[in-house]
């Protein structure tokens, strides 16, 4: 995407972390806005933030599970901008604990957000990119869309999912004007571990308080996604972790996923 300036970005998740710095980052761009998040207060707040900076921002309270829902949102974003050019399917959610442990509700919703989450916004979205004249999706995965690792067994199918969905859509999309990245984030400090739900909330704060202080910084992953809608790149690593995770699965595949699941389990309370 050669230009940044006055495009219409639909975002998802954008109340914190990740989002709220593209948010942010995009607004400075020059981009006009519409924030998607499930719960108002901290999507009134990062709007305020982005105000100033932002030709246009709008916020749109959705729980992006429900299909009915995120199909309207997409006409109330339409009707309210005058179309979309940008979408950034970034939601998602976690459920710390074993397979055995966690609960079907809780891997559903897992899912249901990180997933379906990403399919709505791309299904309902995807018409009115079409009439944009240079357009964009990204859809967020993770390290864990390349190794699968204890304790997160529906989070990596989840990101599993997103990486093979976004890969496919990107072929569907091939010679078309509408770009595709797949963002593989490692470790970031942001709430969302904090924010997750857990078989054992102990161990879950344990590994919050860790991440919190060895991870990436999430300005720095929405810089790099912003650079990867800008050079339409089919996919963008962010932290060290994904370099190193995607290599020694290449070189490896069975060996490389065996010690990964072990290394990666072993800084997990």
């Amino acid at each position: 995407m050669k230009e940044l300036r006055d495009k219409i970005v639909f975002l998802t998740g954008a109340g914190h972390g990740i989002g709220r710095c593209l948010a942010l980052q995009l607004a400075e761009a020059g981009c006009r806005l519409a924030l998607v998040d499930i719960r108002q207060e901290p999507l009134d707040a990062v709007a305020k933030e982005v105000e100033a900076r932002s030709p246009k921002v709008t916020t749109h309270i959705a729980d992006v599970r429900d299909a009915a829902r995120m199909q309207a949102l997409a006409e109330e974003v339409v009707d309210a901008h005058g179309g979309v050019d940008i979408v950034i399917n970034n939601a998602g959610v976690t459920c710390w604990g074993t397979f055995e442990e966690i609960s079907l509700e809780d891997a559903h919703w897992v899912l249901d957000v990180s997933v379906w989450g990403v399919l709505h916004g791309c299904k309902f979205l995807l018409p009115h990119l079409r009439k944009a004249k240079e357009a964009h999706i990204v859809n967020i995965s993770s390290v864990y869309g390349f190794v699968g690792i204890p304790r997160q067994a529906v989070y990596c199918t989840a990101k599993y999912a997103v990486r093979g969905f976004t890969e496919s859509l990107r072929s569907e999309l091939e010679g078309s004007h509408i770009g595709v990245t797949v963002v593989h984030p490692g470790g970031v400090a942001t709430r969302f571990v904090t924010d997750s739900r857990a078989a054992d909330d102990t161990a879950k704060n344990e590994f919050a308080d860790l991440m919190a202080k060895h991870s990436l910084a999430p300005e720095k992953v929405a810089t790099k996604i912003i650079r990867g809608i800008e050079k339409n790149k089919p996919r963008v690593f962010a932290g060290p972790e994904p370099y190193v995770v995607d290599f020694i699965r290449r070189i490896a595949p069975n060996t490389g996923q065996r010690l990964l699941g072990r290394w990666l389990g072993s800084l997990m309370p």
